[in-house]
């Protein structure tokens, strides 16, 4: 493997580049899971695995980083979210280092979100219980970035705002937990409940399919999401929101 990387944190990165892209993803023991499974209902997944062998859940290792669009996408639509990621991270991040293309920006600190005034997060398109969510979390920042999935999932759910949505996709992408399932995700279920069952499902009918695979249960979400048989679409799509003209 070869990488370069420019300014103030290129050797982290270039230490931390190999977990990124799943060095410490425990796929070996998903395999011995997937070929331990007895046959009935289980062929989508084996096929699966085999199909997307090189699947790996990495971790970036930067939980403020990962929380931040977790929170913005809270009960909106992905496009919702995606607006005021932009507007943020254009108004507030400081251009990327090295030859980065043009308009690309570095994260900002948690101290930077935390001085965002109220009248740019109403220009982002992000309301106000989302913003205090930000603005909270960065009050804990360096404790968050100190503990484990486990801990971090804990510490998380205590703060105001913050439930196991959003701490499952939050440690997903920092802590590349292969277990952390988007419980109250709003497609999820019907996804897992057709792939594995031919039916749509809720919450706990999904955790009750996914419950042989402890320990990996978003990684069979993520082999679902690139190769299961979704559900028909039916009925109105959810309508995005914009909060700059309330």
């Amino acid at each position: 493997m070869v990488a370069q990387a420019w300014g103030a944190g290129a050797e982290w990165m270039l230490e931390t580049l190999p977990q990124l892209l799943g060095s410490e993803d425990p796929l070996a023991e998903f395999t011995g899971l997937v070929e331990r499974l007895e046959s009935g209902g289980y062929e989508l997944v084996r096929e699966l695995a085999t199909r997307y062998p090189g699947l790996r859940v990495g971790r970036t290792l930067r939980v403020f980083e990962a929380l931040v669009p977790a929170v913005l996408e809270q009960k909106v639509v992905g496009r919702e979210a995606w607006r005021a990621w932009r507007w943020l991270l254009r108004k507030y991040g400081e251009p990327a280092p090295g030859p980065a293309p043009a308009g690309m920006r570095v994260f900002p600190e948690p101290e930077v979100w935390r001085r965002i005034p109220s009248w740019d997060w109403h220009r982002a398109g992000a309301e106000a219980v989302r913003a205090r969510t930000i603005v909270n979390a960065t009050l804990h920042a360096e404790k968050l970035e100190a503990a484990g999935s486990v801990e971090a999932d804990r510490l998380l759910r205590a703060l105001p705002g913050i439930g196991v949505w959003t701490s499952a996709e939050t440690r997903q992408r920092a802590h590349g937990d292969p277990d952390a399932v988007s419980v109250g995700d709003y497609h999820l279920p019907s996804l897992v409940g057709w792939s594995l069952a031919g039916r749509k499902t809720d919450d706990a009918g999904m955790l009750e399919l996914l419950a042989p695979f402890r320990g990996h249960r978003h990684r069979i979400i993520r082999l679902l999401e690139l190769g299961g048989r979704r559900p028909p679409a039916r009925g109105p799509r959810m309508a995005a929101r914009d909060y700059r003209s309330f």
